[in-house]
């Protein structure tokens, strides 16, 4: 795990990676909870908590990239009844792994950014739903949560104000699809993970039909540090619209895949040579820029790119989840888009036809193709495909599983002709 912090800022969110200062004796010494207490003991308003986040023009990292403030302003202020507020630490996208370590290392600072929303928010119950394949790392955090609790950090009358905020672990299945935050709430209730028909939203009808906020686990985890150094300071370390820093999970054909936090807006250049830079010295070829369901950019397209959701966007992909999957030269584009087309295939809950059916479609083409049997008519017949799932399902898994799809033709549409004609890959490795 590497940081940019020694050059642009103080740390943010990852705690020194021994594996022993994750305890709440750890986050204290380095000023945690100073947020929180803050806020309970100087009469900081809710309202005001909300401005703040709002100013640090912070957007969820999660994927979606939606203003985190604007969203917690959704909730409903005069709501006399229960309402609820829920971390999605489902990390089920491909290349990324960027939250198991947040909760691995640092997760007080996930625990005092779930109260300090909970607190602007006026919400005294939480959960967080952690991924079913790392359950080390939930264990971690039952054990994390225990110390916020005997501490009096979590509870009734936290710090000896009228603040009451209780929150729990979840151990989720490992669904892919549990991560669609309606879907999740879904399994937090017992249920079959499957996405709901929005509208109605989880503001007004989330977690056992009440009033939620779900936000991703690095927006919580930033969120003491927002209160520390305020919004407009914090929304500097970035540029406009993409206000602070982001973790972006590097992998693939780099020197050194790991975790490294930078301002956004910082080049991907900068993002590459962090990781070591290219394996073995081959040229880059393409990259996935936010996982594995953000279509792919040619290499030296993206070399022009800097890492913020504007910049990716008009490249012709997402910021995503900040997932960096990296290829070199050697690497087979339709052997890789086959390997995409059968995850999303095997994880649509098949709740949707266009889904249930078309990853099916696309995964027999492309393997088709991977093993010399495609036809010319072939490309044209999976953009078709795309074109009847996109838009057409309930969640976004669909356009997840078409995306990739429509990027590998579109950008790398010669290997694909090539490996139809000649019955065998491009790619000198592959033949």
């Amino acid at each position: 795990m590497t940081s940019l912090h020694n050059r642009h800022i103080k740390p943010l969110i990852l705690a020194d990676l021994n594996g022993s200062n994750w305890h709440l004796a750890d986050y204290v010494k380095r000023g945690g909870y100073e947020s929180l207490r803050r806020i309970l003991t100087e009469g900081i308003t809710p309202d005001q908590v909300i401005a703040e986040v709002k100013a640090s023009s912070l957007r969820g990292r999660g994927g979606a990239g939606f203003p985190t403030g604007l969203k917690w302003s959704f909730m409903p202020k005069n709501y006399e009844g229960q309402k609820y507020l829920v971390c999605n630490t489902d990390e089920g996208e491909p290349g990324t792994f960027k939250d198991r370590d947040i909760i691995r290392y640092n997760p007080h600072s996930l625990i005092e950014g779930m109260a300090i929303g909970a607190y602007a928010m006026g919400i005294s119950v939480g959960y967080n739903y952690i991924h079913g394949e790392i359950f080390a790392d939930y264990l971690l955090f039952e054990e994390a949560l225990e110390e916020a609790r005997a501490a009096g950090f979590l509870g009734d009358k936290i710090m000896g104000s009228a603040f009451n905020f209780q929150l729990h672990a979840f151990h989720g299945y490992g669904a892919y699809i549990c991560g669609e935050e309606t879907a999740l709430l879904e399994s937090l209730e017992g249920k079959k993970g499957q996405p709901r028909f929005k509208p109605p939203f989880p503001a007004s009808f989330g977690l056992y039909g009440k009033p939620t906020t779900i936000n991703n686990t690095e927006t919580f985890a930033a969120v003491p540090f927002i209160m520390k150094m305020g919004g407009e300071a914090y929304a500097a370390l970035g540029k406009p619209n993409n206000g602070g820093t982001k973790i972006f999970s590097i992998s693939g054909d780099v020197e050194k895949p790991g975790n490294y936090e930078i301002p956004l807006g910082t080049p991907f250049s900068e993002l590459l040579e962090l990781a070591g830079g290219m394996r073995g010295g081959k040229k880059i070829k393409a990259v996935i820029p936010g996982g594995s369901s953000a279509p792919v950019v040619r290499g030296d397209v993206m070399m022009d790119c800097t890492m913020d959701y504007d910049s990716i966007a008009k490249a012709g992909s997402m910021l995503g989840s900040g997932a960096v999957i990296v290829m070199d030269e050697t690497r087979c584009m339709v052997k890789s888009l086959l390997r995409l087309s059968y995850f999303y295939f095997e994880e649509s809950c098949g709740q949707c036809t266009p889904c249930r059916e078309g990853t099916g479609w696309m995964y027999r083409m492309v393997q088709r193709i991977e093993n010399g049997q495609g036809r010319p008519e072939d490309l044209d017949l999976l953009n078709n495909i795309c074109d009847n799932i996109q838009g057409r399902t309930i969640c976004a898994l669909g356009d997840a599983a078409a995306m990739p799809v429509r990027a590998m033709i579109q950008n790398f549409r010669d290997e694909f002709v090539y490996h139809i004609e000649h019955k065998h890959c491009l790619v000198p490795a592959y033949v």
